[in-house]
């Protein structure tokens, strides 16, 4: 009897598509589109991205893997809602005066760099690999809000180079999942930062 297809590892999706949004956005925010110039980016990160996500968000739910579902629903939340905010500022869905545009932003920010500390800190007993992966997102979510605040490109561009970073670090990842999946012994993903006593 087959193994159904969704008795999987999600990651072996999930990852590949949050890193093909990071790259496109990296890049988008590093320079290689004009300033204030990001839309090249928009339908890999709502298309390819968020719908990929959706799906290995689902697969993660229909295994019992919570904590893997949790991951991949928020950064679908993050992939999903970026483009709404950047298509609600350009067309003027949101209501949002020319003024309030970088406090918008910085709202928008703020909230996500909240929600992935918090995700950093429950990941501490994984395999070091992921929290890693996570703190790298939460300086480029930094520099991007400080950017954004002082109207500094060159933080932007800053924050778009670790955008890139924390993209090589999931190539790595998925590297190792993928290798798993084909019956290798994967990559080595580092000791867990921090390991919690058992429940007594």
């Amino acid at each position: 009897m087959e193994t159904p297809f969704w008795k999987g590892d999600p990651q072996i999706l999930g990852v590949p598509v949050f890193v093909a949004g990071s790259i496109a956005l990296g890049l988008a925010l590093a320079g290689y589109l004009p300033p204030g110039v990001v839309g090249g980016a928009l339908p890999i990160i709502l298309a390819g991205t968020g719908l990929g996500l959706l799906i290995a968000t689902i697969w993660a739910i229909q295994l019992g893997q919570s904590f893997v579902a949790c991951v991949f629903g928020i950064f679908l939340g993050f992939w999903w809602s970026y483009p709404i905010l950047i298509f609600g500022l350009i067309h003027g869905w949101l209501g949002i005066t020319a003024e309030d545009v970088k406090r918008s932003v910085a709202i928008f920010l703020i909230a996500w760099l909240v929600v992935i500390v918090f995700l950093m800190l429950a990941a501490l007993p994984l395999p070091a690999v992921y929290p890693l992966l996570l703190f790298v997102v939460n300086i480029a979510l930094v520099l991007i809000l400080w950017g954004t605040l002082d109207e500094s490109e060159n933080l932007v561009k800053a924050g778009g180079y670790a955008v890139l970073v924390f993209a090589a670090i999931g190539v790595y990842i998925f590297m190792a999942v993928a290798s798993m999946s084909l019956g290798g012994r994967g990559l080595p993903l580092g000791k867990a930062v921090w390991t919690p006593q058992a429940a007594r």
